[in-house]
């Protein structure tokens, strides 16, 4: 069991697992912990699946990565978008595509050894999930980072469980004309630019 109560000097010892983000992606989330929540949020046609494919293969320059395409799943169009990720040498044997695997099935395989250390949900729409399944979730696996991709109802994620971990995430990113923007507890705050090329033609000044 987890331990509930901390005195001051266990919290003055305690030892964050930081991921050394550096780069724009640290200018866009500072350096974040590996646990909890995040949630990136967007319509559609405006870079959201590209921001996130570029997210999951930049982590895995630190751990290991799942991309649970839900929505998608095995498909020439998430083929078609991860050809126009880069690519590093890390991210051939530390990232993975999972198609369309449901959450009890996904809980499996993360209880496994040598499990994935940060996990994509593209998108919490497709899940049918509840908050109250995403709050099992966290607890279960409190050592790992869930990344949740989420339609988008105007400025917010689309629905009322999305909403909610909207709230409760660590880092929130919205991703509009190809342009990600975040809110987080871990710094950062500058916009990262996904498309120059697909921002400009949608009206965003990227100078």
């Amino acid at each position: 069991m987890a331990k509930k109560r901390y005195t001051l000097s266990d919290i003055k010892s305690y030892v964050p697992k930081t991921l050394e983000f550096d780069g724009e992606f640290q200018a866009l989330v500072g350096q974040p912990e590996l646990k909890g929540s995040w949630i990136v949020w967007g319509n559609s046609g405006n870079g959201k699946t590209s921001f996130a494919l570029q997210l999951a293969m930049y982590f895995t320059q630190f751990c290991k990565v799942v991309y649970d395409s839900i929505e998608e799943g095995m498909s020439k169009s998430m083929q078609d978008a991860l050809a126009r990720i880069p690519v590093g040498d890390k991210s051939k044997y530390r990232f993975s595509l999972l198609d369309r695997v449901g959450l009890d099935e996904l809980k499996s395989m993360l209880r496994k050894k040598r499990a994935a250390d940060v996990i994509f949900i593209d998108s919490i729409q497709y899940t049918g999930m509840s908050y109250a399944d995403y709050k099992s979730l966290l607890e279960e696996f409190p050592k790992k980072m869930f990344v949740f991709v989420s339609h988008a109802d105007g400025q917010l994620p689309k629905g009322e469980v999305a909403k909610s971990v909207r709230y409760d995430a660590m880092v929130k990113i919205q991703v509009k004309s190809f342009v990600a923007t975040a809110i987080g507890r871990y710094g950062g705050g500058k916009p990262f630019v996904i498309s120059k090329r697909k921002s400009e033609e949608m009206g965003y000044n990227v100078n």
